[in-house]
């Protein structure tokens, strides 16, 4: 696609020159006065984006104020009906300023972005609750790690806990004010058993599984104290917490554990609270069921030898995306997409169905049974609803960005 635009220009610049060369003077005149006004027009241009520029250093600096504020009380970075009324606002004013308000739109999204970036930058540099020991069980891990670099940058004293270091667990526990269980799902529970004895009576302790309801009940069985089921919806490569969803699952004496919230929430987070219930079941089709999908189509590439490479030539955006959400899964840790799909009985069991559910469709496949697909089309749609339009609407503007990057 490179090479065909290169051609391209090329083209229209021999035929430009060719063009100059046969110009009489009248015309040669008249494009010296467009040229001219050109020139004056792009510095006016200039100068506006340079106010532009000075501007959003002016709304940077009151943003800063801003910034010190939210460390002085602990408020939260992200304020959803602030941003959304604010966005309404901008629209309407393009609107009767005869500005394109999707355009206006997208630059106070990225404006917007950018602020609560650098507010969470600051605040994460100040802990909600100064002093206090965090013990990260299954720290060495990637979002181990991850963790402990925004603990410890807000200046939590921070302890690792992982196999090695078993024998030296009464001392790490000791004074401990958060025991965060970041261990894969099919060994949460034991190792909640094994580490709660070490644990004082006001420690709080919490999780970060994907699975709600067995740590959370394994908890409160091993644990008097205060507990917490946490699951923040990303993974260590995420370089900013801005708009993260972490759902919180309460345990026992919710009081005691809100300063571990507002911890999440000052770094950016969205908090989203849960029923454990629902939340598995939940997870079930939004983790497991979608990276199954995802790792078959996978394996079924790999199978048939597909020339990745070769059908980007020919792709549209919404396959490129598509296919970089199959490349992104197979780019990051096995062992950890293991224990999502498979790690208990009931997310097994959806995906039998799911599979089983595959295969009811090869007597459509077999006799090309257009009718029969589109009945069952249209059943589905019917079923999907009204979300079938936000859908619709929702994928489209991906599409459109995804143009503009490639």
């Amino acid at each position: 696609m490179g090479v065909i635009r290169g051609r391209r220009t090329g083209r229209g610049t021999r035929k430009g020159a060719s063009i100059m060369q046969n110009q009489s003077p009248e015309e040669s005149q008249v494009d010296r006065a467009v040229a001219q006004r050109l020139a004056v027009l792009r510095r006016k241009i200039d100068s506006v984006d340079g106010r532009l520029i000075d501007l959003l250093g002016e709304r940077q600096a009151a943003v800063a104020e801003v910034v010190a504020l939210k460390r002085e009380h602990n408020l939260p970075v992200y304020h959803p009906a602030r941003e959304e009324n604010l966005i309404s606002e901008r629209r309407a004013r393009a609107a009767a300023a005869n500005v394109d308000p999707q355009f206006v739109e997208d630059i106070y999204r990225a404006v917007l972005r950018q602020s609560r970036i650098a507010q969470t930058a600051q605040i994460a540099k100040r802990a909600v609750r100064p002093g206090a020991t965090v013990l990260l069980v299954g720290g060495r891990g990637a979002m181990g790690r991850y963790l402990e670099r925004w603990f410890a940058g807000a200046g939590y004293n921070v302890r690792l806990l992982d196999r090695e270091d078993w024998p030296e667990a009464g001392a790490l526990c000791a004074g401990v004010d958060l025991a965060l269980v970041g261990v894969p799902i099919a060994f949460t529970e034991q190792v909640v058993a094994r580490l709660a004895p070490f644990l004082g009576p006001d420690c709080v302790l919490a999780d970060i599984t994907s699975v709600k309801q067995g740590p959370v009940q394994a908890m409160r069985a091993a644990h008097p104290g205060p507990v917490l089921g946490l699951h923040p919806l990303f993974g260590p490569a995420t370089t900013s917490m801005d708009k993260q969803l972490v759902v919180v699952v309460q345990g026992r004496d919710l009081p005691a554990c809100q300063w571990v919230i507002d911890q999440f929430a000052a770094w950016g987070c969205v908090i989203v609270p849960a029923d454990p219930v629902a939340h598995d079941e939940s997870m079930a089709v939004i983790q497991a069921l979608r990276h199954f999908a995802t790792f078959a189509f996978g394996q079924f590439l790999y199978r048939k030898r597909i020339d990745l490479h070769g059908t980007l030539e020919y792709s549209s955006p919404i396959y490129r995306l598509e296919l970089g959400m199959v490349g992104r899964l197979f780019a990051q840790n096995a062992a950890l997409y293991a224990s999502i799909i498979l790690s208990i009985p009931e997310r097994r069991g959806l995906l039998k169905e799911f599979v089983r559910s595959l295969q009811d469709n090869l007597p459509m496949l077999e006799k090309g049974d257009e009718a029969a697909f589109c009945e069952e089309f249209a059943k589905i749609a019917d079923w999907f609803g009204s979300f079938g339009d936000q859908a619709l609407r929702e994928s489209t503007y991906l599409i459109e960005k995804l143009i503009e990057r490639f």
